[in-house]
């Protein structure tokens, strides 16, 4: 019998090492508030849960930013980034008995929003025997301008399978000074900010202006964003669910082209910044001829373009499918100067519809370059289905892991923080660490090649 001894280790790996961890520091009401008195923390009387030895997280548990490593370059000085895991600890510091929590929604509509209302709910009043909860409605001009809504386990039952939020939710509103303030005369001390990038830079502000106070409260995030543009997570809840609600728009598309004779299915996708949507729609299902996202330009008219490659998938195939995201191609739409400087609500530029141009662009394409000749092109916008529906199963999951993780690391004592998964495993994260990120598409990576090695795309790049 022979043996094969294969050696694993790359050549010259004998004095790879890596650089110290560089722990992101995670702030907590003593460092404002020194005198804070700790509490054993409530689960360890709880019937229904018998914590073992291992239960709790110790501080000395982190979570790195970084796995993927090449040790046959260079290894960098720069120190690994990690993170405080995310979990119950052994002492807490809030007596249960005075705690008034607040739980506010804003922004647009994701799939899960309820289920992490539910489930803040819940964990609260099961979990720490809180019972004092409520929920703020219209966003952020709720904590100000209308009174809260008393919250508890039966009036939020069935909240996770309903789509929206059930507290209401607006875009805009934010006056720092009349939030807090109402805050403070509410007497709050836990407050619980579901909302996207923009909701995540008002919570950071909300807990700068807290702490300058000195007041005794702590706010976390809990990142909403159905396009999953929020970076250093690794995805945001809702996500999920709308890919799979967007298949059924591509292959209502599909169906539609594939009938027809010169058959195009153009459905456009949310994504005002990033594509990731579009990109997994489009790797999932299978039928699609061209994805466009905003972080990949692409051009119409010459060779290499959008209308000579559709014209030659329509030769080949007889159909065509197109994916394009909200925001691809606004700097090809004409737009007045008075469009270019729009703002909605929450500050962000007004984009116009690529999906109603592009469909426009290309009935004047075929009309030019092909007169008399079939053609059918059906134009599909699942946008508010996409965000308005239940979570589905993984979602509603992420979502309970994501209100239990905000619940324990608040009593912790921590504020002024993000829970959320990274590399898999729950970490807590600074609040304008999260509000500064962006998660966008890279065009370079292996998911992007993935993406043009099924449709056999165009890169757009001009020769």
């Amino acid at each position: 019998m022979s043996s094969n001894k294969t050696n694993s280790k790359p050549e010259n790996n004998e004095n790879l090492c890596f650089t110290p961890i560089h722990l992101q520091t995670l702030p907590h009401l003593k460092d404002y508030l020194p005198n804070l008195e700790t509490h054993i923390n409530p689960l360890d009387h709880n019937q229904f849960y018998h914590p073992s030895d291992s239960f709790y997280i110790n501080p000395s548990d982190v979570i790195l930013r970084q796995i993927l490593y090449d040790l046959t370059s260079s290894i960098s000085d720069e120190p690994h980034l990690g993170y405080h895991r995310a979990g119950p600890r052994k002492e807490i510091y809030f007596d249960v008995s005075h705690v008034r929590a607040a739980i506010v929604t804003c922004g647009g509509l994701c799939p899960g929003m309820n289920t992490v209302i539910r489930e803040l709910v819940v964990g609260l009043w099961d979990l720490y025997g809180v019972r004092e909860i409520f929920g703020v409605r219209a966003g952020y001009r709720g904590f100000y301008s209308m009174e809260p809504m008393r919250l508890d386990p039966k009036v939020v039952h069935k909240w996770h399978k309903r789509g929206g939020t059930a507290l209401e939710t607006t875009r805009g509103g934010f006056d720092l000074e009349k939030i807090v303030d109402g805050i403070e005369q509410r007497g709050f001390n836990q407050v619980y900010i579901v909302g996207g990038d923009g909701s995540m830079r008002g919570a950071v502000k909300i807990f700068e202006e807290i702490r300058r106070r000195k007041l005794n409260i702590s706010v976390t995030g809990i990142p909403k964003t159905v396009d999953n543009d929020i970076g250093i997570i690794d995805r945001s809840f809702g996500f999920e669910t709308a890919v799979e609600v967007a298949q059924q728009a591509i292959s209502a598309a599909h169906v539609e082209a594939e009938s027809a004779v010169n058959g195009i299915g153009l459905v456009k996708l949310m994504g005002r910044s990033t594509g990731h949507i579009a990109l997994h729609s489009t790797l999932s299902s299978c039928d699609v001829d061209c994805c466009l996202i905003p972080e990949n330009d692409f051009y119409l008219e010459g060779e290499g373009g959008l209308f000579e490659f559709l014209g030659h998938r329509l030769k080949t195939n007889g159909h065509a499918v197109v994916v394009v995201a909200e925001g691809a191609g606004q700097e090809l739409i004409p737009r007045t100067d008075a469009q270019k400087e729009e703002r909605d609500e929450s500050g962000n530029p007004v984009f116009l519809d690529a999906g109603v141009w592009l469909k426009s662009e290309l009935k004047r394409w075929w009309a030019r370059d092909h007169p008399g000749e079939l053609f059918t092109l059906k134009y599909i916008d699942p946008t508010y289905m996409v965000r308005a529906v239940p979570a589905n199963a993984t979602d509603n999951l992420y979502c309970t892991l994501l209100a239990h993780s905000a619940i324990h690391g608040v009593m912790a004592g921590y504020t002024g923080f993000v829970s959320g998964p990274i590399n898999g495993n729950y970490a807590y994260i600074p609040l304008d660490e999260v509000a500064q990120s962006k998660n966008v598409v890279n065009t370079n990576d292996h998911k992007w090649a993935w993406v043009r090695s099924v449709s056999n795309q165009p890169d757009f790049s001009k020769k």
